[in-house]
């Protein structure tokens, strides 16, 4: 019966025959040739044994001290060449890379990164955050707070914020009307201590983390298991600018919150539900698009009806045209007017921002 082939292992992971047989030949000062060639080929691979020169069937030990002097020999030869082989390819790719071009960038691979599980998302925005040095950019729809998922995150959010506060940078956030009162939302801002802020709007965009103007993370998929890591300078550009002008039209909520005012007793959020009813939408769209749930809308949507002396859907429609509720622009706030927008420091990775 054939023995099995001997396991492929470099000298450095020397197998346990090898061993046991190297250490007999260093005590007997010889073994069988045949024994060796079956049981552990590797040391003569190795060239820790090689045959007597006055008898064939017999290897004799190389000194340990010898062997380990070639091996290390042979170690440093080959990190040599790997320098060598370094420095090569520095000085080929140093001249290309400061041909810059449109091609280039988008088709960089870096510039984009698919990540996957909870656990590697995490880690990733962690990362980028725990390098910040300027401003954290966030947008968190009403679902991101919603269920266990939602606590564990900002649970794991809380530390990470908290470490960016304490160097000196600052975090604005834009959420939903809805999330004005919610009890997570509200417990976050009175744990976090630094140049933290938040505002509301009816609607706001997917989520969305940008950091330092140089990193982005965006939903990849609609179960909140994948997620994009921008890094490419039009699309960390598309994204700030967007931020920029939602922040500008949004509500103050925290450190100092406003409260929007009623129109001809129509509420704020009626006002919002209005001009999605005179846009055709359906309940469970109209719910979905303001962060509530449809029970909550159909609530709001009756109050409304109430109010405008409306007995049907259809009625109701051409009473919120007649009712003007739609055409009053609201005015900005004092706290809105008075923050002033802090530009970004400059840095090698971030694109200049243009103007509007």
């Amino acid at each position: 019966m054939n023995a099995p082939p001997h396991p492929h292992h470099g000298v450095e992971n020397l197998c346990a025959a090898g061993t046991n047989l190297y250490e007999r030949a260093l005590r007997d000062g010889a073994v069988k040739t045949d024994e060796a060639e079956t049981a552990a080929p590797c040391l003569l691979s190795f060239g820790l044994l090689h045959p007597v020169v006055d008898d064939p069937d017999q290897l004799e030990p190389v000194s340990p001290a010898l062997a380990l002097h070639r091996l290390l020999r042979a170690s440093g030869t080959r990190i040599a060449d790997e320098r060598r082989r370094e420095e090569r390819l520095a000085t080929l790719f140093e001249p290309l890379m400061r041909i810059t071009g449109s091609r280039t960038a988008a088709s960089d691979p870096a510039s984009l990164r698919l990540l996957s599980g909870t656990e590697q998302i995490n880690g990733a925005i962690t990362e980028a955050t725990a390098e910040a040095t300027d401003e954290l950019l966030c947008i968190q729809p009403n679902v991101h707070y919603s269920g266990p998922r939602g606590e564990t995150a900002q649970t794991v959010a809380m530390a990470r914020d908290q470490a960016l506060l304490d160097r000196g940078c600052r975090i604005r956030t834009l959420y939903q009307h809805t999330q004005r009162h919610q009890p997570l939302v509200a417990a976050r801002y009175e744990q976090l201590r630094g140049d933290v802020a938040a505002r509301t709007l009816d609607e706001v965009t997917d989520r969305l983390i940008v950091i330092d103007r140089t990193v982005a993370f965006i939903p990849a998929g609609e179960d909140g298991r994948l997620a994009l890591e921008v890094r490419h300078p039009a699309l960390l550009t598309y994204f700030t600018i967007t931020f920029d002008r939602l922040w500008r039209l949004a509500t103050p909520m925290y450190p100092q919150a406003v409260h929007r005012p009623s129109l001809n007793g129509v509420t704020p959020r009626q006002q919002a539900i209005a001009a999605l009813l005179v846009e055709g939408h359906t309940d469970a769209v109209i719910a979905d698009r303001l962060g509530m749930n449809i029970r909550t809308a159909r609530v709001h949507i009756a109050k409304l009806a109430t109010t405008l002396g409306s007995e049907s859907r259809a009625q109701l429609g051409y009473l919120i045209g007649q009712s003007g509720i739609l055409d009053r622009e609201r005015p900005r706030s004092r706290t809105q007017e008075q923050e002033p927008e802090r530009e970004p420091r400059p840095g090698p990775d971030r694109p200049p921002a243009p103007e509007d």
